[in-house]
């Protein structure tokens, strides 16, 4: 498959450019220097092929310390299955822009820009069509955060590995030893002053622990995330997505509190041996009123690639119904 790639312009609140990738599984990545006054979004932009049924579109939204990279083994069994699947790397992530201001950086605000993205690629145009949404981590805190603000725009929501600010449950799980980094990503300044320079060893460290299955990160995979988040900004801004999360919290709570649960079909995917999974049904179910809950099985923290192929077989079988 060839590779193809386009440049797309958003004209209001804030300019976007942003870079299309037709997927392919020799795809090389790359974008061009970032200018100050413009925030670029990098994205896979996955067709099916043209003699396969057309099913709807799928929106991925990876967590941290990822990028679009995580979905590099789901991507192409999705599409196959019909789905057009689209694959962002979020603000201040992978290709993506890394502007400052921590208000960007809430998740009601990453879901607003995942709005613009959709409407610049003519999905979900005048209501023609709904996407299923995909989020693992923090990607899943901004899934929950379109489903919510955008049920009109959502056929679908899955939850993956993420407490939820806003809920007792998350109340209840951030001040947990197994989750101190929490804390420590929300200081100011001190945290990249630490990792700096040490940046394979410390993400090696999440990669691991929260991992049932080690041998998936291999060199080649974390030489890709040492040279991804060594780059100027990258972790500052994956920090700030941590600092944002008293916001995050506090417009959550008042969202449900003024707007009752979500009617958004969602599921809780967790992975079979995560230590999150005892959260999941909990949050999700202060969240929303249809509530499944689906297990990668023999995976930690990292689903799609601990289990790709249960991953996928979950997705599909949840999706289809939807």
């Amino acid at each position: 498959m060839a590779l193809h790639q386009r440049e797309l312009r958003y004209v209001g609140s804030m300019r976007a450019i942003c870079f299309a990738v037709r997927w392919s599984s020799l795809t090389f990545f790359c974008c061009n220097p970032h200018s100050p006054d413009e925030v670029r979004y990098y994205y896979i932009d996955c067709l099916p092929s043209p003699s396969t049924p057309k099913k709807g579109t799928i929106l991925l939204i990876h967590g941290f310390p990822e990028t679009s990279f995580q979905w590099r083994h789901i991507i192409t069994p999705l599409s196959n299955e019909g789905y057009r699947v689209i694959a962002p790397d979020y603000r201040g992530a992978g290709h993506s822009s890394k502007p400052r201001g921590l208000e960007g950086y809430t998740k009601a605000s990453i879901a607003a820009d995942m709005v613009n993205l959709l409407e610049l690629l003519g999905v979900c145009e005048k209501g023609k069509e709904k996407v299923h949404v995909i989020g693992q981590d923090i990607g899943g805190m901004i899934a929950h955060s379109f489903a919510s603000r955008y049920p009109q725009m959502t056929a679908s929501v899955m939850l993956g590995e993420c407490p939820q600010p806003g809920t007792n449950a998350y109340s209840e799980i951030c001040h947990d030893d197994d989750l101190w980094h929490f804390t420590f990503h929300q200081q100011g300044d001190l945290p990249e002053l630490l990792i700096a320079g040490k940046e394979r060893e410390y993400l090696s460290h999440f990669y691991n622990r929260l991992s049932n299955r080690n041998e998936v990160w291999t060199p080649d995979v974390l030489d890709f995330y040492e040279e991804t988040f060594s780059q100027s900004g990258a972790i500052r801004c994956g920090l700030d997505l941590y600092r944002a999360f008293h916001m995050d919290h506090m417009q959550n709570y008042k969202f449900l509190r003024d707007n009752g649960k979500c009617n958004v079909p969602a599921c809780a995917l967790f992975g079979s041996e995560s230590a999150l999974l005892r959260v999941g049904q909990k949050q999700t179910e202060e969240l929303y009123q249809d509530v499944t809950i689906v297990t990668v099985e023999g995976s930690g923290h990292w689903t799609a690639s601990e289990n790709p192929v249960d991953f996928v077989d979950k997705v599909i079988e949840y999706i289809s119904h939807h």
